[in-house]
């Protein structure tokens, strides 16, 4: 039998994603917060019956939310592997993927009060 070395390419990657998520998830706290944050809203989503493009719109910021959390943790992890004696300049490129984690969490939580205060006051 025949394997297409682009779906074997394919699989193996879509493992190697499926690890880091999981290595993400078990290293910080802070990822586990915002998966747990975004089960949260989908739970509000559902008691709310909040529109489709609300739906859409929270998908996309909780994904990215917690798409750059796992970058934050990536470039963490790189840092101490190329610098384990706390270079300067590599403090510097966590703290600026903790920033960006930080302006997109920000986001969410504003888009989750635009979405959800209203629904909640009446």
């Amino acid at each position: 039998m025949h394997r297409d070395p682009f779906f074997v390419h394919q699989k193996k990657s879509f493992g190697y994603a499926i690890e880091g998520i999981i290595f993400s998830f078990k290293k910080g706290i802070h990822f586990k917060i915002h998966v747990v944050a975004a089960i949260i809203v989908a739970i509000l989503g559902f008691i709310y019956s909040i529109s489709s493009v609300e739906w859409l719109i929270l998908i996309l910021i909780s994904s990215g939310v917690i798409s750059a959390e796992a970058i934050n943790t990536a470039i963490e992890e790189t840092g101490n592997v190329l610098h384990p004696e706390h270079h300067p300049r590599v403090k510097l490129a966590k703290h600026c993927a903790a920033g960006g984690v930080l302006i997109l969490s920000v986001a969410a939580i504003v888009i989750g009060l635009i979405i959800f205060a209203p629904k909640i006051l009446n």
